[in-house]
């Protein structure tokens, strides 16, 4: 998720554990836990492309990590602030809480989080909320905030932020559930298209959890298809893209292009470009591919050979153009029109 959400997370997380004893020092120590996550993207100009994907997400949002570091901080914590004594134990629930929410709060989006890391460096994914989402955060961020303005002995901070906390959760709750309703819809039409697949991902589009897109692993390709779960009607006109994956072949046997692939977990195309080949990652999907016409893809790899044989990488970041006819098209579409 979104470094604003993080950090609220993170600060109630600490204000449920901590706030009735050190009031506004539980949440800004519960927003720094859940914040210090997201700080591998520091290590980001020491890394080549492929490994800023394999990297982001992996050490610091394991399990691993909020185990060995969660006491280490508690420890300098219960240390820089003897005179409050809060003790050892709930400064580390503090930041093991805070990094594991942290970490889960993110396997919820469509990049996905190495929970496992060192033992598996897959990212575990439940594609269930957009990275960015007002209706999970702005209550949130309400209610935490407000709580802060209460002395710490006041038990309408504890009602606010335990508010905070119910809303996020029954809203990421609803989000399973609409994707539930959403899979039904497109299950039924890929059975009523006679479409033979292996698998499919769906997820929510940009800032809702109402309109779905989908993506499904053909024999050959991939269908695409959107539903919304306010539409009168409960049919899904599918698209389909070749896979292309003979392009791949002059360029297979590079760890680095192999470590790409994973990353997509096997949802891409490959379509041919002026120098190399062009991966896009359909994970991702187009962002205004509802629209008559379509668009780029979100995430898009060029790949091409160098005259040493090695292989060159870059990543390319569509985005569509943002106006208001844009948004005025996208809230229709959410609505069903």
């Amino acid at each position: 998720m979104d470094s604003l959400t993080q950090i609220v997370l993170g600060a109630s997380v600490g204000e449920a554990v901590a706030g009735k004893k050190i009031g506004n020092k539980a949440l800004l120590w519960g927003a720094i836990a859940g914040t210090i996550p997201d700080l591998d993207v520091l290590a980001n100009p020491m890394l080549d492309m492929v490994g800023q994907l394999s990297f982001h997400r992996s050490v610091t949002h394991s399990f691993l990590f909020a185990i060995v570091m969660s006491p280490l901080l508690g420890w300098l914590l219960n240390r820089l602030y003897k005179k409050d004594n809060l003790g050892f134990a709930p400064w580390t629930l503090l930041f093991f809480l805070g990094f594991t929410t942290h970490a889960l709060l993110d396997a919820c989006t469509t990049w996905g989080t190495q929970l496992f890391w060192p033992f598996s460096n897959y990212g575990v994914a439940f594609y269930n909320i957009f990275v960015i989402d007002p209706l999970y955060t702005l209550p949130f961020l309400i209610c935490v905030v407000a709580a802060a303005f209460y002395n710490r002995k006041n038990p309408k901070r504890r009602i606010l932020n335990y508010t905070g906390l119910a809303l996020s959760t029954a809203y990421l709750l609803f989000s399973f559930g609409a994707k539930a309703a959403a899979n039904n819809v497109f299950e039924k039409n890929l059975k009523a298209h006679d479409i033979n697949y292996s698998s499919y991902i769906s997820k929510p589009t940009p800032l809702n959890t109402i309109f779905w897109s989908v993506t499904v692993e053909g024999e050959s390709g991939f269908y695409h298809g959107f539903y919304s779960l306010l539409d009168d009607g409960k049919k899904i006109n599918y698209s389909f893209e070749p896979q292309n994956k003979d392009l791949l072949k002059p360029y297979l046997g590079n760890p680095r292009l192999d470590r790409l692939m994973e990353i997509t977990k096997g949802y891409y195309t490959i379509v041919p470009a002026e120098k190399g080949i062009l991966i896009n990652d359909l994970r991702f999907g187009k962002f205004d591919d509802w629209r008559a016409g379509g668009g780029g893809y979100v995430f898009v790899y060029h790949v091409w050979k160098n005259p040493d044989g090695s292989l060159g990488f870059k990543e390319i970041n569509n985005r569509p153009e943002i106006d208001k006819e844009y948004f005025k098209d996208y809230w229709d579409r959410i609505n069903g029109i």
